[in-house]
């Protein structure tokens, strides 16, 4: 049986160590080593002797080293110390940041997912201002193996404090079926969507769903949690289609190309030809079933043009939007997938002739002496819905959408 247990980081900024070692009596020995002792000493021993009173914790000594770490750092770090060493299952919850948003929409724009790994708290606190659609907290190849555990607590804790200035609060778990451990400790927090890496089965999908439709039930959430499967090799690019029509609350898919290229035995290029085909495949599944498409990040953040020119060829491909693991990434993504103006002023032109052929019953639709069918104008649309979403239309224009 363990006697010691260490969490957090003692180096990194906005974090703390946690070591919590086991003694031969009751009593509770507790140190701190703070560089704002003199301002938040006092509150940091009243949490960590709180919530030692909350699990009825005796015989320990406690040895935190701060640097600046928040409550909700902190109190993550001691709680995943003490479940290393003791067999206690409550939480301990910090009152809920309540301006946080309860729900996001299927139809959400998600052009811009920024990851965030999961066990590092400097990066999550002020990522929100960086505007980027989507915030996910990384428990997944970010964390170290042996840092998952307490990792869970900490995205738990960020879901329930921190604010992402609207940004879609997104949790990327661990692969199926490790991933189900996770679902216990962040569905409860009511996150607005789960990433599934490595997913390569429909059933994946539903065993997933089973988790979490228990987990709303016992903890009364009734709002909606998206799904977003992440295509990572070639099993799951045969299955693309199966997996994304495997239940209702799949709004998109991913690819990883990272992972995807090592499984056909390829290297990434920056020409991209080794993963056109996973790349044309998961769009093409994604059209069929009707929801949004993302692709893999790209990964040499020092590299604008290419990240540029990456990009341009995602959009020729029919991609909504991808991922990214850095800030400076968010503003070149979403000029680059933006539509452009004359894709505006032409779509803009389609949905006119559609209204104006409504108003007066006609069947056909008609721009200039042209014939327009009908998927055409809906992509006129979504594009124009595009461009509202990222504030490009012109008011007079946005009547049209309805």
């Amino acid at each position: 049986m363990e006697t010691i247990a260490i969490t957090g980081n003692k180096s990194s900024k906005s974090d703390c160590e946690v070591i919590l070692e086991k003694t031969d009596n009751s009593a509770v020995n507790l140190t701190v080593y703070s560089k704002v002792e003199r301002l938040y000493g006092r509150s940091i021993r009243a949490l960590a002797q709180s919530m030692l009173s909350f699990y009825s914790i005796k015989g320990v000594s406690v040895t935190i080293h701060d640097n600046g770490a928040l409550d909700f750092v902190l109190a993550a770090r001691l709680e995943a110390a003490i479940k290393k060493l003791f067999p206690v299952d409550a939480a301990f919850l910090l009152p809920v940041n309540r301006s946080l948003p309860a729900r996001t929409g299927r139809r959400r724009h998600r052009v811009s997912r920024l990851y965030l790994p999961g066990n590092t708290p400097s990066l999550m606190i002020n990522a929100g201002i960086h505007r980027p659609d989507g915030i996910i907290l990384d428990l997944e190849d970010s964390v170290a193996p042996e840092k998952k555990m307490e990792a869970r607590y900490l995205v738990r804790n960020a879901l329930r404090h921190l604010d992402f200035y609207g940004a879609e609060r997104m949790v990327r778990i661990n692969p199926y079926p490790m991933g189900l451990d996770d679902l216990a400790i962040i569905i409860p927090e009511n996150p607005n969507l789960i990433l599934l890496p490595k997913c390569e089965r429909g059933m994946q999908i539903t065993v997933v769903n089973h988790h979490i439709n228990d987990l709303k039930s016992s903890h009364g959430i009734n709002n909606e949690i998206w799904l977003i499967p992440i295509i990572e090799s070639a099993l799951g690019v045969i299955n693309a289609f199966d997996i994304a029509t495997e239940a209702p609350n799949i709004v998109g898919m991913a690819i990883g190309v990272e992972d995807y290229t090592a499984d056909i035995g390829a290297q990434r290029s920056a020409e991209g030809i080794e993963s056109l085909y996973a790349r044309s495949a998961i769009v093409n599944a994604c059209r069929a079933a009707g929801i949004q498409t993302s692709d893999s990040v790209y990964s040499d953040v020092m590299d604008t043009e290419g990240l540029k020119a990456y990009i341009q060829q995602s959009k020729q491909l029919g991609f909504d939007g991808m991922g990214c693991i850095h800030p400076r990434q968010i503003r070149w993504i979403h000029e680059g997938y933006a539509p452009t103006s004359e894709q505006i002023t032409q779509a803009g032109a389609i949905v006119e002739a559609y209204q104006q052929a409504k108003v007066k019953g006609l069947g056909v639709v008609a721009l200039g002496a042209k014939m327009v069918d009908m998927p055409v104008v809906k992509r006129a649309q979504n594009l124009l819905a595009a461009a509202q979403a990222r504030g490009l239309l012109i008011t007079e224009r946005k009547e049209n959408l309805k």
